[in-house]
């Protein structure tokens, strides 16, 4: 299809589907549910795109995707909600956002978060839905060249960077929580072999730890202590500053949204990868690139605009290979795919053929589902600040309460309730320890992916690492672990570097002063 063919298709879906007051009141009200699906802890993006997608069974093709794209796109943006305002993400792929959100909203600033967070988040999805529509089999034939070695890889690369860029004290104290997340995802059924591991014969831990009780655990649990403690609110602000975009602001920061957009596109386009990992990577990457990194973490707006862009970014990218080749980019993108199934639609290298218009149809309604989010995001924010003014003595069973049925709620599972309250006591001496809880949870999460890839890397190579050195995806992302490692340890050997100047990173050095 040439460049004008794809214009008029694109034209005329728009007008189609703005003419209809039906799909418009669909398209708002999906992208409001998804934002609350994502603000409250427990409910996520993939659960919302599952229950949404059996209602949509008497609806046509281009109704149900503005349904369920608006619950997606509206659900990754709204955990940046309670990761802002006190300092709980709604979703895993919110974490990083709570860095430098919540000490921003500290400082009387809540409101310009939310609406940095709420413009970042647009300008994100756009730069995504662009590269879909542009690069789609380049970025889907990148992303086959990833098999077991480098699946490995880029989950411990996660586990990592998170440890890195999270540590206040030492960045050991890190990388030691990050592995214990890594430790405790193995728990449970071996994914390969079936064989228990660390179950002590409890059937309750036979299916591993579920990822919400534990994420609501580790961040929910030690503020509410916290604030029970010191006898305070969760959001300790008096004032909430307007909320506006700062147009001035991300116009400075233009080089972040641009790069932190590629890094999550690029990893959302990794099948099985997501959301969850590229705010951190995007965040990572800025903190590392910046003139001013002893600033994040502290009300940093950069680090706020990194994690926003990469994790939006990454709703395009996961969509590349789902509809180019039908592997879904991410848990939601999964949901899509037996509701496109469902409807008669089976992604992959013929939706091109059998249905010509479909990739471009689906470009106009993620740009439609794009602003009906930021509307909604404007608009709810404008409300949801006025959380910070409730008296501890209510508020505070409010969010233990939500804690509760967010955990509750996944399988109705008692023994979930029991870890999450064991996880959040344990995250709470660990804060005291200064041991930062985000490694921890994204160990937890990245955990099975590591786990499963590098022992069936270990089986096709039967037993031999060599493949880690000879694969260049895989040499890379070993380059840059041990780099990381080098350059962060108080000591590390003169070799740096030659090692930098062999990766190619030495302007990123010069830049930094080092």
């Amino acid at each position: 299809m040439d460049i004008l063919a794809s214009f008029s298709v694109f034209g005329s879906t728009l007008l189609t589907l703005l003419s209809s007051p039906t799909n418009l009141i669909i398209l708002l009200g999906a992208s409001f549910a998804g934002i609350i699906f994502g603000a409250l802890p427990g409910l996520t993006a993939t659960l919302g795109v599952a229950l949404l997608t059996t209602l949509t069974y008497g609806m046509d093709v281009n109704t149900a995707l503005i349904a369920l794209l608006g619950l997606y796109v509206g659900a990754i943006y709204g955990g940046s909600y309670p990761s802002i305002l006190i300092n709980i993400p709604g979703t895993a792929a919110a974490a990083a956002t709570a860095l430098d959100g919540y000490p921003l909203a500290c400082k009387g600033e809540g409101g310009r978060a939310l609406g940095l967070t709420t413009t970042a988040s647009l300008i994100g999805t756009l730069l995504g839905i662009l590269v879909l529509v542009i690069a789609s089999p380049t970025v889907a034939r990148m992303a086959l060249e990833f098999t077991s070695f480098e699946f490995f890889l880029l989950a411990l690369f996660g586990i990592l960077i998170s440890g890195t860029i999270t540590s206040s004290d030492l960045v050991v104290k890190g990388w030691i929580a990050g592995l214990i997340g890594l430790a405790v995802s193995t728990i449970g059924r071996d994914p390969l072999q079936f064989f228990p591991r660390f179950t002590f014969d409890m059937p309750d831990l036979d299916q591993g730890l579920e990822v919400v009780p534990v994420l609501i655990g580790a961040f929910g649990i030690p503020q509410v202590i916290k604030a029970l403690r010191n006898k305070e609110s969760l959001g300790a602000m008096q004032q909430f500053g307007r909320i506006l975009p700062e147009w001035r602001t991300l116009f400075k920061n233009r080089n972040n949204i641009a790069r932190s957009s590629m890094i999550g596109i690029g990893i959302g386009s990794v099948p099985g990868i997501g959301e969850d990992i590229a705010g951190w990577v995007s965040y990572g990457t800025t903190k590392n690139t910046s003139k001013h990194p002893e600033t994040f973490g502290t009300g940093e707006p950069e680090g706020i605009i990194a994690s926003e862009t990469a994790n939006n970014a990454s709703i395009g990218g996961a969509l590349i290979p789902l509809l180019t080749l039908g592997i879904p980019g991410s848990p939601p993108a999964a949901m899509l795919l037996g509701a496109l199934m469902l409807h008669g639609i089976t992604p992959g290298p013929m939706v091109v053929v059998e249905t010509p218009d479909f990739l471009i149809e689906v470009t106009a309604i993620l740009v439609l589902c794009s602003f009906a989010m930021w509307i909604n995001g404007m608009f709810l924010a404008k409300q949801v600040v006025k959380v910070l003014r409730i008296p501890a003595a209510i508020f505070l069973p409010v969010v233990t309460l939500m804690c509760i049925l967010g955990s509750y709620a996944l399988g109705l599972n008692i023994f979930n309730l029991y870890m999450m309250m064991l996880v959040g006591i344990v995250a709470y001496f660990l804060n005291e320890m200064k041991y930062p809880i985000s490694p921890l949870v994204i160990g937890v999460i990245l955990g099975p992916m590591a786990d499963e890839n590098l022992r069936r890397a270990l089986m096709v190579s039967e037993g031999s690492f060599m493949p880690f050195i000879e694969r260049p995806v895989s040499i890379f992302l070993l380059s840059v672990i041990i780099l990381i490692m080098m350059t962060k340890l108080p000591k590390y050997p003169k070799y740096k570097a030659a090692l930098v100047k062999l990766l190619g990173l030495n302007r990123l050095f010069k830049a930094k002063g080092e």
